[in-house]
C-alpha cells in the first residue's frame, strides 16, 4: 500500500518490528487458506456440519489474531500515547474494545 493509499484509509499508522509483522502476516495467511478451504467445501457440496466446523475454526483464528494485535496495540501504541499525555487514546481503546465485543 502506497503512502497516499495509507493516508486515504487511516489517519494513523503503526510501525511494527519485522518479527511482529511476520507473525501477523503468517496468521493472516493461515486464515486466508482456511477461507479458501471452506470455499472449496461449498463448491464441492460438502456436508453443512463439516463446513460449520471449519467456519468455527476460522472464527477462532481471527479471534487469536485480534488478541495478539490488541495486546501489541496496548503495550506499544496506547502506553506510548498515555506517557505522552494523549489521554484521548483511552476513549479510542474503549471504542475499539466495544467493536471487538459485538
Amino acid at each position: 500500500m502506497s503512502e497516499i493509499e495509507q493516508k486515504k484509509c487511516c489517519a494513523k499508522t503503526t510501525m511494527r518490528s519485522k518479527e511482529e509483522q511476520k507473525k501477523l502476516i503468517h496468521r493472516l495467511n493461515r486464515i486466508e487458506g482456511q477461507i479458501r478451504g471452506i470455499r472449496g467445501m461449498v463448491e464441492n457440496n460438502a456436508y453443512c456440519a463439516d463446513i460449520l466446523v471449519q467456519s468455527a475454526a476460522v472464527n477462532a483464528a481471527v479471534n487469536a489474531f485480534n488478541k495478539e494485535l490488541l495486546a501489541n496495540h496496548i503495550r506499544e501504541c496506547v502506553a506510548r500515547d498515555i506517557r505522552e499525555g494523549k489521554d484521548e487514546v483511552i476513549d479510542e481503546l474503549v471504542a475499539t474494545l466495544q467493536k471487538l465485543m459485538k
